[in-house]
């Protein structure tokens, strides 16, 4: 249920109610809005006395929440969720774009592609210090020490950084080093993991599963939510269908669907959709036509010979051009 106060809700008020939300057993997720005050009610249905909560004073109106993910409900929010990172705004007319090499490999790849991010115009780094890869044989990733060039490559840059996270042990470590954490889309119902970012109140970027309905990707975001961590966006990264000639399958609709059912930002990565770079651009313009609030594609100095997924990565004078791309397609259509 969403309990909407009056303009002129004292604190006390707001408390009362809060109070008896959790004296009926559920839990009240307060959220503080440029004009009124909202609290989320969420827990067992049967425990909910609404009428008792209704006739509160202070109270303007409450309603029900018919989708099972309450939190991240657009009911909640109708104007949209805008996540900060360090000085970069996640959703609102802005388009944010994000951007860095699917693996931290050496200390000259990383300075060189955050210097050529920032001077494209991308706001924030990403890059895999751990990497979960299908095969074992494959590199995983540099650990810490890739945490450590992703920190010494912000403090060049000014870029915040992105990073993977695998595994809730991890989760302290990397909050150390990263401005935002990722959940990849292996790692989108490792429940564990969801609860541990949650309760880090660290932002959280939550890519889909490759064989995630948009439902279960919602529902993933509310494990994050429901521990008072307000700073999630999730990201479109393709499907797995039947079609092979592509390493997924973009769901262009995940976008306009997404935003008409949550209040999170909602992403797209072009990179791991489409899985070849001759591809990137194209589904980017796609993206930012369909109302995305943000990109996050892969760049490499020298994708060639890069120690994981060199053929999705784009050159940097090719990120050049597709950010000059977005720009022009986001004023047409009235952001920046």
């Amino acid at each position: 249920m969403i309990v909407t106060m009056s303009t002129n809700a004292s604190q006390a008020e707001i408390s009362a109610v809060v109070g008896e939300v959790e004296n009926q057993g559920l839990k009240a997720h307060l959220i503080r809005g440029t004009e009124r005050t909202v609290i989320v009610v969420v827990g067992e249905a049967g425990r909910l006395q609404g009428d008792v909560i209704r006739v509160m004073p202070g109270v303007f109106d409450t309603a029900p929440i018919v989708r099972p993910y309450k939190l991240a409900s657009r009911d909640v929010n109708p104007q949209g969720s805008v996540v900060h990172v360090g000085g970069v705004a996640i959703g609102g007319p802005a388009l944010t774009i994000i951007a860095g090499p699917c693996s931290v490999e050496s200390r000259q790849q990383m300075m060189e592609t955050a210097h050529a991010i920032q001077e494209a115009g991308g706001q924030m780094l990403r890059g895999g210090a751990y990497k979960p890869r299908s095969s074992p044989y494959s590199f995983q990733g540099m650990g810490e020490a890739g945490l450590e060039l992703l920190a010494e490559a912000r403090a060049e840059t000014g870029l915040p950084v992105v990073t993977e996270v695998m595994a809730p042990e991890q989760v302290a470590l990397v909050v150390r080093y990263a401005d935002m954490l990722q959940i990849g889309a292996r790692n989108m119902q490792n429940y564990n993991l969801l609860n541990a970012v949650g309760e880090s109140q660290h932002p959280v970027l939550l890519k889909r599963g490759m064989s995630a309905t948009l439902e279960e990707l919602l529902m993933s975001a509310e494990y994050i939510l429901s521990h008072g961590n307000r700073r999630v966006a999730v990201c479109e990264r393709g499907i797995r269908t039947f079609e092979t000639i592509t390493r997924n399958t973009t769901d262009i609709n995940a976008i306009p669907v997404l935003k008409s059912l949550t209040h999170l930002p909602v992403l797209l990565d072009p990179s791991h959709s489409t899985g070849q770079r001759t591809y990137v651009a194209a589904i980017a313009r796609a993206a930012v036509a369909a109302g995305a609030d943000g990109l996050i594609i892969e760049v490499h100095p020298d994708p060639d010979r890069a120690l994981s997924d060199g053929g999705q990565s784009l050159r940097p004078e090719q990120f050049f051009e597709l950010v000059q791309q977005a720009r022009r397609l986001a004023a047409v259509l009235g952001r920046s």
